[in-house]
């Protein structure tokens, strides 16, 4: 009788553990009464991606997380604070969609897995992502990972201007040469215009030597890097001297129609409300602009010059413009970013 008591018990208990996600056939979570949770996966193909080469996914995540982190068999265990484990738990149920949906992970998704306003606006969906919100370029799929996100790309897609203002890491840049980069490989557009003010960043650089390109090359790293990022260098290249993507200060801009164009106006916090204007009303047939900035990152002398806010104040009533604000929540660099964001964001309200 206590055998069969014994038996039934042992029963429940795994009845009460095991958690099969019903969207996820593949996977089953079961909790221990020591607060450790293991996730078993049953396809080795997501196993082995999850885990990553010499398992460096799971320890980024163990890295991160403060959770312990054993990976045998098919089965990754996670030990540690309740808390902590249950986050880890989401952040790998979180990147299992991500592979479904891209069929790879890297490390943004890592970073982006802890973030709790990123995984809970997944869980909220019924899919990670529709085939609608991804930008698909020759390296790999580029795939929104918050709501702001999908805001954003929807934006890029159907709408002639769009202005995006918020901090570093939201994708504002990175997101918007993608879109750029896919409308021109699909011929969709002649030609890629991306500028940036040539203002440097607080310090005095004095001259730079060469010619006008290696001039203003160091103000333009950025977007070089996320074009390089979703295309071969030799194709970035070839393009750059075929003039099908041009990159040039925004003073270079005054005078000129966009045609069958995508510019992207970076870093456009230092610049002045008439320069706004000025990019702006460049837009010609068959053309989409794209203005970014981070209102907390003025470079300008004169922070009051900046006209980025107040240009969004002024066309926000604009039907056929498009204004995206994002906040802390949709950083998804090192987690780590998120709470410097946040910090100086205090800061700045406290003082205000």
């Amino acid at each position: 009788m206590v055998y069969l008591d014994f038996i039934q018990s042992i029963r429940q208990r795994q009845h009460n553990l095991v958690k099969i996600n019903k969207n996820n056939k593949e996977v089953s979570i079961v909790y221990g009464d020591d607060n450790s949770i293991n996730v078993n996966v049953f396809n080795n193909k997501i196993l082995m991606e999850l885990a990553g080469t010499f398992d460096s996914n799971l320890k980024e995540l163990e890295k991160i997380s403060g959770s312990k982190i054993y990976f045998r068999g098919n089965s990754i265990a996670i030990k540690g604070d309740k808390y902590a484990n249950e986050t880890v738990k989401n952040a790998i149920e979180y990147l299992i969609e991500r592979f479904k949906l891209d069929k790879k992970i890297d490390r943004n998704d890592i970073v982006a897995s802890l973030n709790k306003d990123i995984v809970g606006d997944m869980k909220n969906h019924s899919s990670v992502q529709s085939l609608e919100e991804v930008i698909k370029t020759p390296k790999k799929s580029v795939i929104p990972r918050t709501k702001k996100q999908k805001e954003y790309v929807k934006a890029l897609k159907s709408s002639q201007i769009i202005m995006s203002l918020g901090p570093a890491g939201t994708g504002k840049t990175y997101l918007a040469v993608a879109a750029a980069l896919s409308m021109l490989l699909d011929k969709k557009v002649e030609r890629i215009i991306l500028s940036r003010p040539a203002v440097e960043a607080g310090e005095r650089l004095g001259f730079l030597p060469g010619d006008m390109k290696e001039k203003i090359d160091p103000y333009l790293r950025p977007l070089y890097d996320s074009l390089y990022d979703l295309l071969d260098y030799e194709k970035i290249q070839r393009k750059i001297e075929a003039g099908e993507i041009e990159i040039a200060p925004l003073a270079f801009m005054r005078g000129r129609t966009l045609k069958n164009s995508f510019a992207i106006l970076d870093e456009a916090q230092n610049a002045s409300q008439m320069q706004i204007k000025m990019f702006l009303t460049r837009i010609g047939e068959n053309s989409k602009i794209v203005v970014n900035g981070d209102p907390s990152q003025i470079d300008l002398p004169n922070k009051n010059q900046s006209g980025l806010i107040e240009s969004q104040n002024i066309l926000k009533d604009i039907k056929e413009i498009s204004i995206v604000n994002f906040d802390h929540r949709d950083v998804v660099r090192h987690p780590l970013v998120t709470k410097i964001v946040q910090a100086y964001q205090k800061n700045t309200n406290d003082k205000g």
